[in-house]
């Protein structure tokens, strides 16, 4: 079964209008590669019915960005073993990786070109694409329009999006997520748009940063976002043993995406502690996806 055809399969047993669950690899930080390896991962996701997977290109593919053919057959074999689809190809355009000095504008999309085709291969249809940034508050370099649009053809002939995230300390009422809706409606691309990391919605251990706002976001602040919106992190830090979610509104934020039908993936991203004690990791997103199975109406 090719890519297409094993995605094609996963979309039919999805419930049309409502998000599906997936797992960032970032998620298994400090057990890949020690006391997991990938098919473990996979098959931990493929235990707690998690379809969607999210992965850092430059720590989780072996020899990046040239992976080898041994490594390309192992991956497409483990995600048409264990049912997983490949969401979203997490990677960098390291436009300030030299302290001091910006990339010029083509590099920034030589870089892009690079990572679009690695995620086509791969079988990837959203990239979380990070763009360098200015300031505290995750404003990006003043030329992302420029080699965004430049890259917008060829992530059009890959099928793949471009999906900056928005992430705490951003507001997703803002001057920032406004030029990217702007860019969005000017270009007319289905090419560019938004992963929102639901860590926005945090009510408890907010960033201290000058003229950061930290009042949180609001549940309603996505709306007019989500249809922009190809993949999200649900982030977390801590599930309680009655399996609630103590700082994040996960009720209220699931119930907007069901209202509004957006049927993208919860990719679920874990920061909190002990990520170093094996098993640890899972226990959360077990307790995770239980809890987001009630939430969105898989199990009572």
């Amino acid at each position: 079964m090719n890519i297409y055809d094993h995605r094609k399969k996963l979309e039919r047993e999805r419930t049309k209008g409502v998000p599906y669950r997936g797992v960032s690899l970032y998620c298994y930080a400090e057990e890949l590669g020690f006391t997991m390896t990938l098919e473990d991962c996979l098959a931990d996701m493929y235990d707690m019915g998690a379809t969607g997977l999210e992965i850092l290109a430059n720590g989780h593919i072996e020899n990046y960005p040239n992976p080898g053919e041994e490594w390309l057959e192992n991956w497409f074999f483990l995600l048409e073993k264990y049912d997983i689809e490949p969401v979203e190809y997490g990677h960098w355009v390291d436009s300030r990786m030299i302290p001091e000095k910006q990339l010029s504008t083509k590099q920034s999309y030589e870089m892009l070109v690079r990572d679009i085709t690695l995620a086509s291969k791969l079988g990837f249809t959203v990239m979380r694409t990070k763009l360098g940034v200015v300031d505290e508050i995750l404003n990006p370099v003043p030329n992302w329009r420029e080699f965004i649009e430049m890259a917008l053809p060829v992530a059009e002939e890959h099928n793949v999006r471009m999906c900056p995230e928005l992430h705490q300390p951003t507001a997703l009422k803002s001057a920032m997520v406004d030029d990217y809706v702007e860019f969005i409606e000017k270009t007319g691309t289905k090419h560019f748009g938004l992963n929102i990391d639901l860590g926005v919605f945090q009510t408890a251990d907010r960033l201290e940063i000058p003229g950061y706002d930290d009042k949180p976001c609001q549940p309603e602040d996505m709306v007019d976002l989500l249809p922009y919106t190809y993949a999200c992190h649900a982030k977390f830090t801590h599930m309680t043993e009655d399996l609630e979610d103590p700082t994040h509104p996960y009720k209220e934020i699931l119930a907007v995406m069901i209202r509004e039908q957006w049927d993208g993936c919860l990719l679920s991203e874990y920061e909190g502690k002990n990520k170093d004690v094996p098993g640890y990791s899972s226990d959360q997103l077990r307790k995770q996806h239980v809890m987001m199975r009630k939430l969105l109406g898989e199990i009572d």
